[in-house]
Formats: C-alpha cells, sequence, structure tokens
C-alpha cells in the first residue's frame, strides 16, 4: 500500500510503501519525549516529495540514526539508519501518514533506555 504523510506545515513531505501491520514506541530520552510511533521500512520504500534540504537532522548517542525533523514546525516525520545486517532503513512516524486510524495499529513496545 502507499501512504502519503507530512511534517505539520508540510516543508517536509513523502510517500511511502508497505504493509503497516505494526509499529514501535520506544522510551528513549528522545523517543519518549517525541511520542512517535515508529514503522520500519526499507530506507529505499520512503521517497521524499519536497526537497531532502527542507530537513534537519538530529542524533545522538552513538550517532547511528538520523532523526530527520522540519526546522520550521518541529515535527519529526522519520529517522534514517541501518538494520542489523546494514540494509538502509527509514523509521517512519505513523503520526505523520495521512488517513491513518491510530488506534488500529498494533503497538510494540520496545525499551531503548535499555540499550
Amino acid at each position: 500500500m502507499n501512504y502519503t504523510g507530512s511534517c505539520h506545515c508540510g516543508r517536509i513531505a513523502f510517500q511511502v510503501e508497505g504493509t503497516l501491520a505494526g509499529a514501535m514506541s520506544c522510551n528513549c530520552s528522545l523517543c519518549q519525549r517525541k511520542g512517535s510511533l515508529m514503522w520500519f521500512v526499507p530506507r529505499a520504500h520512503l521517497q521524499l516529495t519536497t526537497p531532502e534540504e527542507n530537513t534537519s537532522t538530529y542524533t545522538f548517542n552513538k550517532h547511528v540514526i538520523k532523526h530527520r525533523f522540519c526546522p520550521v514546525c518541529g515535527i519529526h516525520p522519520y529517522g534514517e539508519g541501518t538494520d542489523p545486517k546494514g540494509n538502509a532503513m527509514a523509521a517512519i512516524n505513523i503520526r505523520c501518514l495521512d488517513g491513518v486510524e491510530l488506534e488500529k495499529i498494533a503497538v510494540r513496545h520496545y525499551d531503548g533506555r535499555a540499550s
């Protein structure tokens, strides 16, 4: 299935392809504050429809995940990193997707504080 999404002001907009079967809620120091619900897809399945230079990037801890956010409205629509096998991945904040009924999505909790 194809989804569209954006930050609040629309400066960052994207399309993503995949099956949204569930999401992850992380309790690390950043995700706990953002309240993101992340859906992981291969990075090639995420296509920005606005220029990449519209995003800002934040990294912390081991600096392996690029947390992308809008410098205008502050929303974090996605992140980028690699899976354990080295494949490029995108973590889509499903709260930024259009037309998704969040209450129907299974959420798995991840203990990011312990990582």
